[in-house]
């Protein structure tokens, strides 16, 4: 099952989506079954400053005395999945560098961990994610060897995503066409995996009972 995620560094329902999902996808993988995950950019703030910016005043101006509200219920949800989020450090920046490399990351198979490094680094370490030095020690962290390339690829996703009428994320798109949005709970992903799996014919096997003697592929000791 191939599955595209939609998301941005800087948005927190991102994070705490992406890591409410990844448990569910481990839970297919536990029945048998496969998922392909790809992360796709999408920019809440395209205008942010590469030099970075204190979130809290920006936040402050952009929804004014109710910031503080929102900033607590969304630190609590991300407590709830065991993540912390430091808003009081946090660094509002440009997010196009931090989507080439998670392109270029994803290049090398490790376009999942590169994403789960730069939230990290956002929202726990109040890391500039526009800053090339910062990103270059991210990634040497992961292991990605960045080209310096990806960014025309970037372009191209973020105008497919406004071709599909993306305007908010998260977005799990599913096979393509099945699309799930929203930081939904753990539960809600383990419904929609299991009702594409069964739309497209790709249900795992549900074994029943404790496995008896038998023979593998190629292979059988007596």
């Amino acid at each position: 099952m191939k599955v595209e995620i939609f998301s941005d560094v800087v948005c927190p329902w991102c994070y705490i989506g992406h890591v409410r999902f990844a448990r569910a996808a481990e839970r297919f993988r536990a029945k048998g079954g496969t998922i392909e995950v790809t992360m796709r950019p999408f920019q809440l703030n395209p205008d942010a400053p590469s030099d970075g910016e204190p979130l809290i005043p920006a936040l402050e101006r952009k929804f004014g005395p109710n910031a503080g509200q929102m900033v607590e219920r969304v630190v609590g949800a991300a407590a709830a999945e065991g993540l912390e989020l430091h808003y009081d450090k946090a660094v509002n920046a440009a997010t196009f560098e931090a989507h080439r490399l998670i392109e270029v990351a994803t290049r090398q198979g490790l376009g999942k961990e590169m994403a789960e490094r730069l939230f990290r680094a956002y929202f726990s370490e109040g890391l500039n994610v526009a800053d090339p030095g910062v990103l270059g020690e991210l990634a040497a962290e992961v292991g990605v060897a960045d080209s310096g390339e990806g960014a025309q690829e970037v372009r191209e996703q973020l105008a497919r995503a406004r071709s599909l009428g993306i305007s908010g994320v998260p977005l799990f798109l599913f096979e393509g066409k099945f699309a799930v949005s929203g930081a939904q709970p753990e539960e809600a992903f383990v419904s929609a995996i299991d009702e594409v799996a069964e739309r497209t014919g790709q249900t795992p096997i549900t074994p029943l009972g404790t496995p008896g003697d038998g023979c593998d592929d190629g292979y059988c000791a007596v």
